[in-house]
């Protein structure tokens, strides 16, 4: 078990979520940076989908009661291993009684803990991951909060050492084009890829706010559609959504773009006041960007083949 000493500002179970539910209202959930959790757990020889923790900006304790492999990944949130200072992408051997803290970071807002065999909350709807929005999912459907036992396994076997580097982060986000392009226009769509956002502290895991000095407001509205992930709405107040996991499933502002697969877990990392900027790519630069993305996931595993 883990027990939650202190939970900070969020902590929840996450794995990729759930996926084929969109049609029944239900979110996709799960980590919004996949690639961290993906990478954390390569780096155990876990499957890439065991449930991790997720912990956004920090500020938590977590007691160890079982011996156990752990490794970091995402943002650098100051975590200590009994005051000893551990680091995200590399792995650890922790001892019963052992506590894990984090301070918080200056730069990413969400660090990834993943530890041998994963997270065994129990699934449902196929997944692990907390909807915190329809509370289900994780441990009854919320978020973790002081006193809260984590079930592992434990682990007591051998330990090898070893770490991997994170994907490049990015500040211009690569979109595939607005289905409302006729409707917006071309000189809002002009306006919208020269301005400079600001992330508002209005940002959650339902959706990224942004804010600009740019005239965006329009008076336009549609019946409702299905939206997803890294969709991109706009209000009428002209200041931009950008919806994540646990975002809603339909809904009637237009759509400035989407964002490409390969892009969107930057906004997991995205700390209020940060500053994005936005491009429109076609499909063939998009799938190259995720080829590029496999590729270091490829290599991870390759490098790692011969150390686990």
């Amino acid at each position: 078990m883990i027990k939650v000493l202190k939970s900070g500002v969020l902590l929840t179970i996450q794995d990729f979520g759930r996926e084929g539910y969109r049609h029944l209202g239900v979110s996709k959930a799960g980590s919004l940076d996949p690639f961290a959790q993906i990478i954390a757990n390569r780096l155990l020889n876990n499957n890439d989908n065991d449930a991790v923790l997720e912990i956004t900006v920090g500020l938590c304790e977590l007691e160890f009661s079982c011996d156990t492999v752990i490794a970091l990944h995402g943002a650098d949130l100051q975590a200590t291993l009994d005051g000893q200072a551990i680091y995200p992408g590399w792995t650890y051997a922790v001892k019963n009684k052992q506590v894990l803290s984090f301070a918080t970071g200056r730069a990413g807002l969400r660090a990834y803990l993943a530890v041998k065999g994963g997270i065994q909350n129990t699934q449902v709807m196929g997944s692990k991951s907390t909807d915190l929005n329809a509370c289900f999912g994780g441990i009854q459907g919320r978020a973790l909060t002081t006193g809260d036992e984590i079930p592992i396994t434990p682990y007591c076997g051998e330990f090898i050492k070893v770490g991997a580097m994170a994907p490049a982060q990015r500040k211009l986000i690569r979109l595939h084009p607005s289905p409302h392009a006729n409707l917006l226009g071309e000189p809002l769509l002009s306006n919208f890829v020269s301005t400079a956002f600001k992330v508002s502290s209005n940002s959650n895991r339902m959706g990224v706010r942004l804010e600009h000095k740019s005239n965006l407001a329009h008076s336009h509205s549609l019946p409702s559609l299905g939206v997803s992930p890294g969709s991109i709405q706009l209000p009428p107040n002209g200041e931009p959504i950008v919806l994540l996991n646990d975002g809603q499933t339909t809904g009637g502002y237009p759509l400035l773009g989407t964002v490409i697969e390969a892009d969107l877990h930057q906004f997991a990392q995205f700390r209020p006041l940060d500053t994005v900027e936005f491009k429109y790519v076609m499909f063939k630069e998009a799938a190259k960007a995720k080829q590029k993305l496999d590729g270091h996931l490829h290599q991870l595993s390759l490098a790692l083949k011969n150390n686990l």
